[in-house]
């Protein structure tokens, strides 16, 4: 059974009329029905295209939650081969809202890392709704390590509200889990990618999204807290979810426009949850796309890569390696606006009176 969302009532509207035209207790469909369906069918695509090219970030929150939304299982079944899941952090056990292990893309291993919501009431128990626990961010680090070690590219699908907030968690050290899980993600040797698949929520998602490329679906959301969780705090009013998912710039066309992340997937017409085989072509052609695009850069260069990513974010030029041998740190380079700026404004006054007296001679050799 379909599950539709508010702005969908015209689509299962049409989608029910679908149904009744195909339904096997009419009469054989004639050329008219046949006909029928077909235009019923460009009605659908065109409803579905117009909505979903105008979706406000409130909406696209409940489309990147929808439940028929694939899963990180579905992909990493259907985009890669041999995959063997590794289990437990080697202190307390393991977290079943990640999944974990290595596989191939086109004959090249990988690691690849899940984060897991589940499929239906039992499963989202089962692996607690995707909010990690601090064993799950130790296992990935543990198989961080390893893939470093033998040169091996990380993967990572984030859907995640975010990390678990309970009690056993806190107890468990979830702050110095995360902390540590992004400090190995900012050191690795070797090119991680991250694709937010649904939910990329607070810590729990950025843990495993310090890679060298981002990217996210085009519906999905990568925001620091949930618009009901800023809506509460900010008005004290979770009805204002659609005010805060504005002002909180977390969808990916804004995000890829403030640099935050670096691409965006385009997903099926009306969503990824109306083609799961479509949006799985979509993400392994991207994965390919960007994992040959390190396939030749050194060690050094890869971690300078993911360095510079980060270290530019909201200040234009960003960084670059400096000129002079034996240096290694990273220098800043400014933009060249940034730049005039700065010498207008420590010589403003002088090039005021510059202009002033540019303007008084042309005025005198016209009269």
């Amino acid at each position: 059974m379909k599950n539709y969302l508010e702005f969908e009532k015209e689509i299962k509207t049409l989608e029910d009329e679908m149904e009744l035209l195909k339904s096997p207790g009419n009469e054989s469909i004639s050329e008219v029905d046949t006909t029928k369906i077909k235009s019923t069918q460009e009605q659908i695509n065109s409803k579905l295209k117009s909505i979903y090219s105008s979706l406000n970030s409130w909406q696209k929150t409940q489309v990147a939650r929808h439940e028929d939304r694939p899963r990180a299982g579905f992909y990493i079944k259907k985009i890669f081969k041999d995959f063997t899941p590794l289990a437990g952090d080697r202190y307390f056990g393991d977290d079943q809202s990640v999944t974990a292990g290595f596989g191939l893309i086109n004959e090249k291993s990988v690691l690849v890392i899940g984060q897991e919501k589940g499929e239906d009431l039992n499963t989202r128990i089962k692996k607690n709704f995707g909010m990690m626990s601090p064993e799950g961010y130790r296992k990935c680090i543990r198989l961080m390590k390893l893939a470093n070690r033998f040169k091996i590219p990380i993967i990572t699908f984030i859907d995640t509200p975010g990390a678990y907030p309970g009690i056993g968690a806190e107890q468990r050290g979830q702050a110095s889990a995360i902390a540590h899980s992004i400090e190995c993600c900012m050191s690795l040797n070797v090119p991680n990618i991250s694709v937010i698949i649904g939910e990329g929520g607070s810590g729990g998602a950025i843990a495993l999204a310090s890679s060298n490329k981002v990217i996210m679906l085009e519906n999905s959301i990568y925001s620091v807290i949930s618009p009901e969780g800023c809506a509460s705090i900010l008005w004290r009013d979770p009805g204002k979810s659609l005010e805060a998912a504005e002002a909180m710039k977390l969808s990916a066309q804004d995000l890829l426009r403030l640099g935050v992340i670096d691409d965006i997937i385009p997903e099926p017409i009306g969503g990824a949850h109306r083609n799961h085989n479509e949006i799985a072509n979509n993400i392994k052609k991207t994965l390919l796309e960007n994992l040959n695009y390190f396939h030749n850069m050194s060690s050094q260069e890869i971690f300078d890569h993911r360095k510079n990513k980060f270290l530019k974010i909201g200040r234009g030029g960003g960084f670059t390696k400096p000129s002079s041998e034996g240096e290694t740190a990273l220098v800043f380079k400014e933009p060249i606006n940034f730049k005039l700026i700065r010498i207008f404004n420590q010589n403003k006054y002088i090039l005021i009176a510059l202009g002033m007296a540019i303007i008084a001679s042309i005025i005198a050799m016209l009269y």
